[in-house]
């Protein structure tokens, strides 16, 4: 069988919407993929403006948005479809992460999947957290079915996005994964202090110095202690961790290096746990050059990044593949990841 799915992610680094049209192929009950074309389109300042604040919105302010981005996602996709000559079976959208705590039974993605269906012409996938979220699971992370079925090479996929999360199979053989702990989000708050949008290769981190006692501080924060399944959101970021860095009293380049090492600590200490040999890294933070030689000095994993495309798409990729196995209604949540009940075939399926 043969599908052509457009995927699109916007994650909590907030540097844009990803889009990836993917060819996917089941042979032999094993899946091959390949990227027709992909982009990351940044948002409209005024659209970015709202996304930042929009964790601290009331519900009727978070459904306002979800209309407004619904709207604006259905015209990306059109944009997309129409500059690479593209014709796909359907779209699958992760959407925008406005609240998730699962704890409180609460996760919400914004991106209206009606109105993108309606403005698309296509079929659309979308909401795939909410139901997992009902039967007491995380609702994340979702990625980890794709990364058992598309890249099954490796030992573990590491993405490094606005958080690292890690999926990887235990020797019982069943699929386990959880959020790690901040990357990119972290590192982009200080970058902006600086007015710039990230900190290009490592560059401010590489010229400071660690400061072993704000990293101290850091690893003692409660998450690293609890067992997974376990997820964040970036309201965890602004109670939790930006605190500590804004009391810190550093220089930028010192905040950077201490922030980046504590980073390079916890992945390391994550692999290191389960004696992950070979691992699959991606998402922006994999271009982070400073990042990677801090967490190679630190690990004995192989860390292997792949070709940019897969870097940078990778969650849209597998994005496009949890819809595609929503439509087959088949299995695209684990319960073995997000701590539900049972195994779901989530996703809210929106014909045009």
């Amino acid at each position: 069988m043969a599908y052509l799915i457009t995927g699109m992610m916007s994650g909590s680094s907030m540097d844009g919407c990803d889009l990836c049209c993917v060819a996917f192929i089941e042979k032999a009950k094993r899946w091959t993929c390949r990227v027709l074309a992909a982009e990351t389109i940044p948002y409209p300042s005024s659209l970015l403006i709202e996304l930042k604040k929009a964790s601290a919105f009331t519900m009727a302010q978070a459904e306002e948005l979800d209309l407004e981005l619904g709207r604006y996602y259905g015209q990306l996709a059109n944009a997309f479809h129409r500059k690479h000559g593209l014709e796909p079976d359907f779209i699958s959208s992760h959407g925008h992460t406005i609240f998730h705590e699962p704890e409180k039974g609460l996760t919400f993605q914004a991106g209206n999947g009606a109105i993108m269906a309606r403005l698309s012409k296509k079929t659309v996938i979308n909401d795939f957290r909410s139901a997992d979220v009902a039967q007491g699971g995380q609702g994340a992370p979702l990625v980890p079915i794709g990364d058992r079925f598309l890249y099954p090479d490796y030992d573990a996929c590491l993405n490094l996005g606005g958080f690292a999360n890690v999926s990887f199979e235990s020797k019982e053989g069943k699929r386990l994964a959880w959020d790690i702990g901040p990357a990119n989000m972290p590192l982009n708050w200080i970058a902006a202090k600086r007015g710039l949008e990230y900190d290009r290769n490592g560059d401010i981190a590489a010229s400071g110095s660690v400061d072993h006692l704000l990293v101290e501080k850091l690893n003692a924060l409660d998450f690293y202690h609890l067992p997974g399944p376990k997820s964040l959101g970036r309201e965890w970021f602004l109670n939790q961790m930006q605190p500590i860095l804004q009391q810190a009293g550093l220089s930028i380049e010192d905040l950077m290096a201490s922030t980046a090492e504590h980073i390079a600590f916890q992945i390391v200490r994550m692999l290191s746990g389960y004696s992950l040999k070979r691992v699959l890294l991606t998402g922006g933070g994999a271009l982070n050059t400073h990042l990677l030689k801090r967490i190679q000095a630190l690990a004995k994993a192989e860390l292997v990044v792949p070709d940019l495309e897969t870097v940078l798409y990778k969650e849209a990729i597998v994005f496009a593949f949890l819809g595609l196995l929503r439509m087959r209604n088949e299995i695209n949540c684990l319960a073995s990841v997000t701590g539900g009940r049972q195994d779901l075939s989530c996703g809210v399926i929106h014909k045009p």
